[in-house]
């Protein structure tokens, strides 16, 4: 029997897992990720379900599992662009994106202090900037700088070239097409929040202050834009009064007509992470029904018991703000009451729901939000975890552990 070489597409907590798994089973495996590091979403969280961790406690260990296994091969910057044949014999057609920063990197940090240009920060969800060139992380996997080619100058400018002293920067660099064979497809393509400016009613666009659930998650980081401390994007001040509103744009047919499952458990725990830090700080929950399962209903006593959190069922249809000091605020109904709240708040996140990343391949059936058909993949490709609906990082591993072992046994029987 020939041996299996397994294909994982997405390099995030999901994607890693499965590769790992099937790897230390004794498969060889190609682990592929799109942007040029590993980690994920996992990697921009302050701590995540359900013990609370921060991201390196499990990525570090991870890595180091795929650094010390030879049978993992990782292509970063890489996307799959086609997918022939079938089960136990696929030909897999992959593009890499040009990587300019090759292995010769030490991190030195001398190129950054030298290039001229910024760009928006992705890793800090545009909340700060990088140089052109830069490292995406302090636990980044590979640990190497990378260059933005829409931004860098290039031979315009040649800072960066001229400072390395390792050889380590290649501007002449070019995509490459790689094809490659193999037994059986795992996709752990991941998830993406919902573009918040299209929920044109809760401003966005429109008041700095009104910001995401996974840019609280980057405030709140100690690695964040604030290293951790909790401030408003308008003055960097601290907020004395913040609001949740749930379901932002989540069980909408205009947005994500479905429940994403873990945005009430996200925003109990960041109510908790702002009380820690600020305890005086006034945070009122607005929501529609309060989702939480397992562990996490944890989360949900442990906010009832404290005093400046309020827990309020009803849905958030408008913010504004106060021209006269700047305040947002957010109207309501109070379903319990029945009245129309109207209240100022220093601060709100919106609580958007989980998209799945866009996959273009024609073998891929996906419904019309975008999440991966299981029952319609050909045999021997599989979803795992978020490509197919959204879940938690706990439910994520067993399940990307569960399409492991299915890969594995694409040539059995």
């Amino acid at each position: 029997m020939p041996e299996n070489k397994i294909l994982v597409a997405g390099g995030g907590i999901s994607g890693i897992t499965t590769a790992i798994e099937a790897a230390e089973a004794g498969n060889e495996v190609i682990l592929i990720e799109k942007l040029p590091y590993l980690g994920g979403r996992v990697a921009l969280m302050n701590r995540y379900f359900p013990k609370l961790c921060p991201p390196y406690c499990g990525l570090e260990i991870n890595f180091r599992r795929i650094k010390d296994n030879k049978r993992i091969r990782v292509l970063t910057s890489t996307e799959i662009t086609n997918i022939s044949g079938n089960k136990g014999n696929f030909n897999v057609e992959l593009i890499k994106k040009p990587e300019f920063v090759n292995e010769n990197c030490t991190v030195c940090g001398e190129c950054e202090k030298v290039c001229p240009v910024e760009r928006p920060d992705e890793f800090n969800y545009n909340t700060s900037k990088t140089k052109a060139i830069y490292l995406p992380h302090e636990m980044a996997f590979p640990y190497k700088y990378i260059i933005d080619e829409k931004y860098c100058l290039k031979f315009n400018c040649n800072k960066c070239l001229e400072a390395c002293k390792y050889d380590a920067i290649n501007l002449s660099a070019q995509a490459k097409i790689i094809n490659e064979k193999v037994t059986g497809i795992v996709f752990a393509t991941g998830w993406k929040p919902y573009d918040a400016s299209l929920i044109e009613n809760l401003g966005f666009d429109k008041f700095p202050d009104v910001i995401t659930n996974v840019m609280m998650e980057r405030l709140a980081a100690p690695n964040g834009p604030t290293n951790g401390k909790i401030l408003r994007p308008s003055d960097n001040k601290k907020p004395k009064t913040i609001a949740f509103v749930q379901c932002a744009g989540s069980r909408d047919e205009k947005h994500l007509p479905y429940c994403s499952a873990v945005c009430c458990s996200a925003s109990l725990k960041q109510a908790i992470y702002i009380i820690e830090k600020e305890p005086e700080t006034k945070i009122k929950i607005f929501y529609i029904d309060l989702r939480l399962s397992g562990r996490n209903e944890d989360f949900l006593n442990k906010v009832k018991e404290i005093k400046n959190i309020e827990l309020i069922k009803g849905k958030v249809g408008l913010i504004e703000q106060n021209p006269e000091n700047k305040a947002l605020i957010a109207s309501a109904e109070n379903i319990m009451s029945g009245k129309i709240i109207k209240e100022e708040f220093d601060m709100i996140v919106l609580a958007t729901g989980m998209q799945p990343e866009a996959i273009n391949l024609k073998n891929i059936k996906c419904d019309e939000s975008g999440f991966i058909i299981p029952e319609f993949l050909e045999d021997g490709i599989f979803a795992a975890s978020c490509s197919k609906k959204p879940l938690d990082v706990s439910a994520s591993l067993k399940d990307a552990t569960g399409m492991a072992l299915k890969a594995i046994q694409t040539l059995i029987g």
